[in-house]
């Protein structure tokens, strides 16, 4: 029903920057929070950053500096502007919402497919 899309993943050079966009699509009355995970091949997926409705931000600790997270609430759309990437950001980054669909009083959270982000030495 509520549908998130990612893009902007690919390959770039240690140093190099990317920025990942996330557009929500569907029934959608609101959106509460939205944020960033990635998950590397055999490990936990972690959360990058997250911004609330009141544009509050959090970052881990490991891309404070180098990572800002922003949202377009008339887009519903989320973006990550990564910039000096480091090859231990390679993962697969999600997009994540809490949305609060007709009807309802409350927010589920849901999860987009991923996007591929590969930084080179």
């Amino acid at each position: 029903q509520v549908q998130l899309v990612e893009s902007g993943g690919g390959l770039v050079q240690a140093g190099g920057s990317l920025r990942l966009s996330c557009a929500a699509s569907g029934g959608i009355a609101s959106i509460n929070a939205m944020g960033w995970y990635r998950q590397a091949p055999g490990k936990q997926r972690e959360l990058v950053a997250d911004i609330t409705s009141g544009a509050s931000t959090n970052y881990a600790n490991s891309v404070k500096g180098r990572f800002t997270i922003s949202r377009d609430n008339a887009k519903n759309t989320v973006y990550l502007q990564m910039n000096s990437l480091k090859p231990e950001d390679t993962a697969v980054y999600y997009c994540n919402a809490v949305a609060v669909v007709p009807g309802k009083i409350y927010g589920i959270a849901y999860w987009g497919k991923g996007t591929l982000v590969t930084v080179s030495s």
